[in-house]
């Protein structure tokens, strides 16, 4: 009877364990196939033509329409390059370059997807209206204060997350390369 009684313990916890990972993996399936570059993640295998199961039961629930493999990729940031979540209450210094791209965007998002740039600034910050050293590096801000240079103001409290978008690259879109280096998050402040 012990034994029996063990046995269902072991078969109960293995349940438990197996649908909640098959949950998590299925509405969350980008957390397979990830390719992470200092605090930022891409997930290559979105754009395909042919993405892995994860990934597909990911894009149904979520209803999310990804570029195509030749046509860019898109990189996440949640949290600063020391690990901590980005919070809108701190500013962020941005410095580094990017992957060769045609083009790139940086957006400020909230936890909903919803875009927190401030309303009547610039939603975004884009590779052509950017400032850069000598070398090609560039110094991006984000924060809801005055910063100098390439200032991105966002609005609200709370949790957000920063989106990369390189467009037009052959970077981890099936020619063999991937991607060294992005910019670095630096947490410069935080105010009240």
């Amino acid at each position: 009877m012990r034994f029996v009684l063990k046995l269902l313990g072991f078969v109960a916890v293995a349940l438990i364990v197996g649908f909640g990972l098959s949950y998590y993996a299925l509405s969350d399936g980008r957390v397979l196939g990830a390719v992470r570059v200092g605090p930022w993640a891409a997930w290559p295998a979105m754009g395909s033509s042919a993405p892995d199961p994860y990934t597909r039961a990911y894009l149904v629930r979520a209803g999310a329409l990804q570029l195509g493999q030749s046509e860019g990729i898109v990189f996440t940031a949640l949290s600063d390059s020391d690990g901590h979540p980005l919070d809108r209450n701190c500013r962020y210094r941005l410095e580094g370059a990017t992957p060769v791209a045609s083009f790139w965007t940086l957006v400020a998002l909230a936890p909903d997807g919803s875009n927190i740039a401030t309303r009547g600034g610039q939603q975004a910050l884009q590779s052509r209206h950017i400032a850069r050293a000598n070398d090609g590096s560039m110094a991006l801000y984000v924060s809801r204060t005055l910063a100098p240079e390439n200032w991105l103001e966002i609005d609200g409290t709370g949790a957000f997350e920063l989106q990369l978008t390189l467009y037009d690259t052959s970077n981890l879109s099936g020619s063999g390369t991937s991607v060294q280096a992005l910019p670095s998050i630096s947490k410069e402040a935080c105010g009240a």
